[in-house]
């Protein structure tokens, strides 16, 4: 079938293998022309290594050190007449390419909150990888059946105690428009945490030790972001926020467990990317298209793999360790926390229209790091050729 893309609102309902593949092998690229990370992981285990910053963090193990890795992550294989998620064609893109550098890549592709997902997981570690001494915990998730009550749990993008105005923007219809989202109530922030919060990576840890699957001096990171203020209600001080708040509790204590046998766990907070999550939330999409054009002009943007391949080498296996913020994580989002990039943006915002989008913000370039994460745009593919949709996960 000849595939192309087909947006409604903010997510791409189909998925070009062979762009997808290209994606996979610019970013493996990438990491090779950095060199390797010195000192770094092993043998990885990647939960929600499909796409954005999981799918970079498994390509940074590894490519840049060479690390055998297992991924696991919730996709949809192609169908008739529908193409399969664009996580589905990373996944095989990124296998291929690991086995064919002689790297163990092995897949697991289901509900990583399940007990039986994290069973199957054990098992492969036992049977072909011994232990793992690194741990990725990346899982961007609507909704978590929990494993012990089978409650049905489903996230809320909302602020926290009183509504929130401000602008956003129809990034496919290039809109800039006023939104008014009603605040959270208890149910939907309790939500919110079981989903998005630290209990399942705990449980994750807990059950990778109590197998005697971590190896000593084991690490494990988790990703967050917290931003500036005019994202805060909706992110910071958010349901979101409220979230990553129970993620850092949750590193807290897998650092405990860690430590015992020389390990460690942190919370990275990285920089605002255009990712599929991301695209999801009011306002934020708008503020993206204003920091890009900023940090492009400046020469600090990175993308999802220059921050990952960053983070592992200027922090996670630094000779010195990660330098931790107040709160103990890890910061990489430091350029685009400068006070010049942000005072930036801040004079750019109350000035975006309709009218000047194109003109005062980078919208252009969101759109198209957007395509990327289905596979077009890519350079090389004949987007007019037949593709074959259906590609079984190795």
């Amino acid at each position: 079938m000849i595939i192309k893309p087909k947006v409604r609102g903010f997510v791409c309902v189909t998925a070009h293998p062979a762009g997808c593949a290209a994606h996979v092998d610019e970013w493996i690229r990438h990491v090779k022309s950095k060199g390797p990370v010195p000192n770094g992981p092993r043998k990885a285990l990647v939960i929600g290594a499909s796409t954005g910053y999981g799918l970079a963090s498994r390509i940074t193990a590894a490519f840049g050190s060479g690390a055998g890795t297992l991924g696991v992550f919730f996709e949809r294989p192609s169908e008739d007449g529908r193409t399969a998620t664009p996580g589905w064609y990373n996944s095989i893109g990124f296998t291929a390419a690991a086995r064919a550098a002689g790297l163990y890549a092995q897949n697991i592709n289901g509900d990583a909150f399940s007990d039986e997902i994290k069973a199957r997981a054990l098992e492969t570690i036992r049977r072909d990888m011994g232990q793992v001494d690194l741990v990725v915990y990346s899982l961007a998730s609507p909704r978590r059946t929990h494993p012990r009550t089978g409650a049905v749990h489903k996230s809320v993008l909302k602020p926290v105690g009183s509504a929130y105005t401000n602008k956003t923007v129809d990034t496919d219809k290039g809109v800039v428009s006023t939104v008014t989202i009603e605040p959270a109530n208890e149910r939907e922030i309790a939500d919110t945490v079981a989903v998005m919060g630290g209990e399942d990576w705990e449980m994750w840890m807990k059950a990778l030790s109590d197998a005697g699957l971590l190896a000593r001096g084991a690490r494990s990171v988790a990703y967050s972001y917290i931003g500036p203020a005019v994202t805060w209600a909706i992110y910071k001080n958010g349901t979101i926020g409220l979230a990553k708040n129970d993620l850092e509790r949750a590193a807290r204590a897998i650092d405990s467990l860690l430590a015992r046998n020389g390990g460690s766990a942190v919370v990275s907070v990285n920089k605002a990317l255009v990712t599929q999550a991301s695209s999801a939330i009011p306002v934020v999409p708008l503020y993206i298209s204003i920091l890009y054009r900023v940090m492009k002009e400046n020469g600090t943007h990175e993308g999802c793999i220059e921050q990952m391949r960053r983070l592992f080498a200027t922090q996670l296996y630094a000779d010195a360790g990660p330098a931790l913020d107040e709160s103990g994580r890890v910061r990489v989002d430091d350029l685009e926390m400068r006070p010049d990039v942000q005072g930036s943006v801040a004079r750019i915002w109350p000035d975006v229209s309709t009218e000047n989008l194109r003109a005062l913000t980078d919208i252009a370039g969101y759109r198209s790091e957007f395509l990327k994460l289905f596979g077009f745009g890519m350079a090389g593919i004949d987007y007019d050729a037949e593709a074959e949709p259906h590609l079984p996960m190795p």
